[in-house]
Order: C-alpha cells, then structure tokens, then sequence
C-alpha cells in the first residue's frame, strides 16, 4: 500500500526487461504515495511485447506513467514479431502507450501541480542523437566512426536501429529536434519544466564514459542550452548506465538508469530504487 503525504514524481530508465533479474525489479516497483507519477526515460525493452507488459504492470499502479522511448525500444530485432522500422516502429510503440494510458513525446505535456500553487510541465523528449559528441580528435561524424571501428566499441544502433523514412539517424534527429523545439517554445506557457529524455541533453555527462568514442551515440550538441532555454527545474535522462545528480547552470540533471545486471550486482545501493524528481529535497542521493 503506497503512503500519505503529497504526491511525489518519481523517475526510472533503462529496465531492460529482457534480463529476468531486471524484470524482477519491474514487477518490485510500486508508489510511495497515493497519487505518485513515473517517469520512465527510455531502454524499458528491445521487444515490443517486453514494452507493452513493462508500462502496463506500472500504469496500473502510479497515477500517471510518462515514458520517453530509448534506443532499445527503436531497434528491430529479428526474433521480434513485430518487425516494424523506425519511425513506423516508433508511431506504434505511441500508439500501444496511448492504450495503456501512459504519456508519450506525441500527447499534450502533462502538468505537475499537486499543491494547487506550483505548476511544473513534464516534458518527455524524443531526440536521438546525431554523432556531435565526438571523441578528441575527430571532426566529422566520419571520423568519430571510424575511430569507433578502430577501437571496436560500436553501438549496435548501427545494426538494428533502422532510420526509416529518413536516409540516416542523424537525419531523423535533426527532424525531432525541429519539432520538438517549435513544440516547446508554443507549449510552454511559461512554466518551469522537467525535460525527460532518454540521452543527456548537455555533453559534460558523457566526460567520465570508460571509452569516449561510444559519446556519439548519447547525444547533440543541439540541445545543450535547452535546459536554460526552457527554464527546467530538473532534466531526467538515462542510458548511460551510471546514475548520479550532477549540475549544469544551477539545473539538476539525474540519470535514473538501473542497467544491467552485470554492472547494478556491482554496486553498493540496491537495483531498482525510484528516483525522486519532484518536490525536490536537500542531500538527494548522488
């Protein structure tokens, strides 16, 4: 049974529910509070089916669910049943949220207002990335690739996350962060925001990755003054696998992501714990 007390907006990414440990933890994750909304970044699943029954358990028990997808929710596997590509896989996947009740980049912002005398926009995200984070040295997406090659760290984007309609992933990123832009600039309406996407919205996260040429799969240079541009109170993201509070322009940015089993068993604090984004407290977990 979730507490009293006002409600709380808690955040999670990167499930990974193909894993059974993992999907363990998705079926422990329950309210705090009566009235609890989560935001769940991206990474639920690589299946659809995985997808469906992950945002469906929690739809069921928080008040609202906001999901951002990941870029394992964009992949086509070839076990997958539903073999749809890009766009077409990920207009889908909106459509089964819309079935569950759970809010996507598609559907008007909801407002996070529990007290009557805050309003909060929550806006989750779809922007991809376009190969801007780019290791030293490379100056051009097809130097950061082939640096990637040489290294032998390559995203498997490169494989199964297909751009369809559009001639590349950075092609379709420059589309979202097009849309995306003019839709926060006319919706906004002045509120505070928390800008939920599945990639950091700022490079500096990406400095302490164990090999940097993986950064170009984690984001834009594009969006690295939104957080200011649109006045967010927290920007929430994951799939870098490292969850932590860091801070950017007096604007905190949390990393929710639980991540495999290989890398949360080494950890000191137990898998799976939500992070609280709103009402915002002093010593939150870093």
């Amino acid at each position: 049974m979730a507490g009293s007390g006002l409600p709380q907006l808690l955040a999670v990414s990167d499930l990974h529910v193909v894993h059974a440990e993992n999907k363990a933890i998705v079926e422990r994750l329950r309210p705090e509070r009566d009235g609890d909304w989560l935001v769940v970044a991206g990474d639920v699943g690589e299946f659809v089916g995985d997808v469906e029954w992950a945002l469906g358990l929690l739809s069921r028990r928080f008040a609202k669910v906001i999901w951002a997808p990941g870029n394992h929710e964009l992949w086509t596997p070839r076990e997958d049943p539903i073999q749809l590509r890009g766009d077409a896989r990920y207009q889908h996947l909106v459509e089964l949220c819309r079935g569950l009740g759970v809010v996507t980049p598609e559907d008007p912002y909801p407002v996070w207002d529990p007290r009557g005398d805050d309003p909060v926009l929550i806006a989750p995200l779809f922007l991809l990335y376009d190969y801007t984070f780019r290791p030293p040295g490379t100056y051009t997406k097809e130097q950061a690739l082939a640096r990637a090659h040489e290294v032998g760290v390559v995203c498997t984007d490169e494989i199964l996350l297909h751009p369809d309609p559009y001639p590349t992933r950075d092609a379709w990123c420059r589309a979202r962060l097009a849309l995306t832009e003019r839709r926060l600039t006319a919706e906004g309406g002045g509120l505070p925001t928390v800008l939920v996407n599945h990639f950091p919205l700022v490079r500096e996260p990406t400095r302490i990755l164990r090999y940097p040429e993986f950064a170009q799969w984690c984001g834009t240079e594009a969006t690295a003054d939104w957080h200011v541009r649109f006045d967010a109170r927290v920007a929430v993201y994951g799939h870098l696998h490292i969850p932590r509070t860091t801070w950017y322009d007096g604007v905190r940015f949390e990393e929710v992501s639980v991540g495999y089993p290989r890398e949360w068993r080494r950890r000191s604090t137990p898998p799976g714990r939500l992070r609280r984004i709103l009402p915002s407290a002093a010593g939150q977990p870093a």
